[in-house]
């Protein structure tokens, strides 16, 4: 290929993403909890980084920083994500919603009460991946057993072994939310 035939295939578009791929900062805005935040980010940062280093929320753990444990589980449009897996560029203009973005006029989510309720968590370095990951299981599609919870919240690690309460804390929200469809 000659060395000019990358400018006649280039349009803008494709130059703007060529130009985020590099190392220098991009300005970005960011929708968290429903505040829009404008950022100026290497293009390399995870949106766990973001959450974290850029805007302060720290109740997204950073733990394996590979996907494995899911403390980092946060909320895009609706759908559970490990942060720690992508990039903050690839989620301008989505809604992200991490615990602090659960409770709602200073009273906490129902799934975090359960929590406190069942005592589902011990050290509770995994208690806001697991909060958050219950919460997307129930919005993506109501678990019908126990075995379907466990299987819906495998990505999520506990290291104290608190799951027979994390369990407990989710079935307690999910029989409430029968009761009060009745």
């Amino acid at each position: 290929m000659k060395e000019n035939s990358l400018a006649a295939i280039t349009s803008d578009s494709l130059a703007q993403k060529v130009k985020i791929l590099g190392s220098e900062e991009v300005d970005l805005s960011l929708n968290v909890n429903n505040i829009s935040h404008s950022l100026k980010l290497e293009p390399r940062v995870t949106l766990l980084d973001a959450l974290r280093e850029k805007l302060g929320l720290m109740g997204t753990k950073k733990a394996c920083d590979r996907g494995e444990c899911g403390a980092c589980t946060i909320l895009v449009n609706g759908r559970r994500i490990n942060s720690c897996m992508t990039l903050a560029v690839m989620h301008i203009g989505a809604e992200i919603t991490t615990i602090e973005g659960l409770a709602e006029d200073g009273k906490l989510h129902p799934m975090q009460t359960a929590f406190i309720t069942h005592d589902a968590f011990q050290c509770g370095y995994c208690t806001s991946g697991q909060i958050v990951s219950a919460v997307g299981m129930i919005l993506e599609e109501v678990p019908k057993s126990e075995a379907e919870i466990r299987e819906k919240m495998s990505g999520n690690l506990c290291r104290c072994g608190a799951y027979p309460n994390i369990i407990a804390a989710i079935r307690n929200v999910l029989e409430e939310m029968e009761d009060a469809a009745i």
